[in-house]
């Protein structure tokens, strides 16, 4: 396989941009594609506060930090993926909508190029039936946020090749990352052990078991997660919880994982999380309060 000069990252959100700044900081020429202008631009700031921040705090050189900006493009367009030598696609968890793209990007991307999914439960082989390069495809589950978490989650479909596997796992590590490898059944790993004690951390607050802010002290002085479940859920995005939990119990086949009705309510609610500043917790700015006036 060619050597990996070129990475294009589909999707202008927190897992894409962050895919796209950590290859462009370790020395690959990085697209990042999102079809909404907004969500592009969003990305852009975030990039270089990101890596200003990195700067800031000593963790990367400010040559390192000027060549990484200079390596980033942005783009609208599709069509300007058609040069990387491995692609990586992070939207929406939805098997429909990543299958439709991964449509495209086999008709766009080079013969040789690898297509990954960051999906974090989707099955891979269904991905890359959509595609004339089964062999090629792969799923590459990077965690939020990208450019801190250590781990990558390596997932080869039923067609994926030993050259492909080999490659996508020498990337990650170039990337500075950890690399754990899954058989592609729903949720992979991770998702399949964090999702279900996400999903119970709602039953206990829905039966009335105890209060949100017991339950995530609990698990946090308790078991010594750094966050407790039902933070961890506002900060990954309560509608990507309910995704994948959906996948796993398609997937699986049993009941206890069955999303809890209060999740489903919060999703329904537009309650997704930090990103909608609220979800279980309110992130939302408190209004300031009127100061009493001086006057007699």
């Amino acid at each position: 396989m060619a050597e990996i000069k070129t990475i294009a990252v589909v999707g202008g959100g927190q897992m894409g941009s962050g895919i796209a700044q950590l290859a462009a900081v370790h020395g690959f020429d990085a697209w990042l594609l999102d079809t909404d202008y907004n969500a592009l631009s969003r990305a852009t700031k975030s990039i270089s506060y990101s890596i200003q921040r990195l700067v800031s705090k000593g963790q990367l050189s400010q040559a390192v930090s000027k060549d990484a900006l200079g390596r980033l493009r942005y783009t609208l367009n599709l069509e300007e993926l058609s040069s990387a030598d491995v692609v990586i696609e992070a939207i929406v968890e939805s098997e429909e909508v990543k299958k439709k793209l991964f449509l495209e990007l086999d008709k766009i991307a080079k013969s040789s190029a690898i297509l990954a999914s960051n999906t974090s439960s989707i099955s891979i082989t269904r991905l890359a039936s959509a595609t004339s390069r089964p062999k090629q495809v792969i799923g590459m589950h990077f965690m939020n946020p990208p450019p801190i978490m250590k781990l990558v989650e390596i997932v080869r479909g039923a067609d994926t090749s030993d050259e492909t596997f080999n490659a996508t796992k020498a990337l990650a590590e170039r990337f500075g990352k950890t690399v754990i490898c899954s058989c592609d059944y729903a949720g992979f790993v991770v998702n399949r052990i964090l999702m279900p004690m996400i999903n119970e951390a709602f039953f206990t607050l829905y039966t009335g078991v105890a209060t949100k802010e017991d339950i995530d002290v609990g698990m946090k002085l308790g078991t010594n997660h750094p966050m407790g479940p039902l933070e961890l859920a506002d900060f990954i995005g309560l509608d990507v919880c309910l995704s994948i939990m959906k996948v796993l119990h398609a997937g699986l086949g049993d009941n206890k994982y069955a999303p809890c009705p209060l999740l489903v309510q919060y999703v329904d609610a537009g309650r997704l999380g930090r990103k909608r500043g609220i979800g279980v917790y309110d992130y939302q700015p408190m209004p300031n309060a009127v100061k009493p006036s001086s006057k007699l």
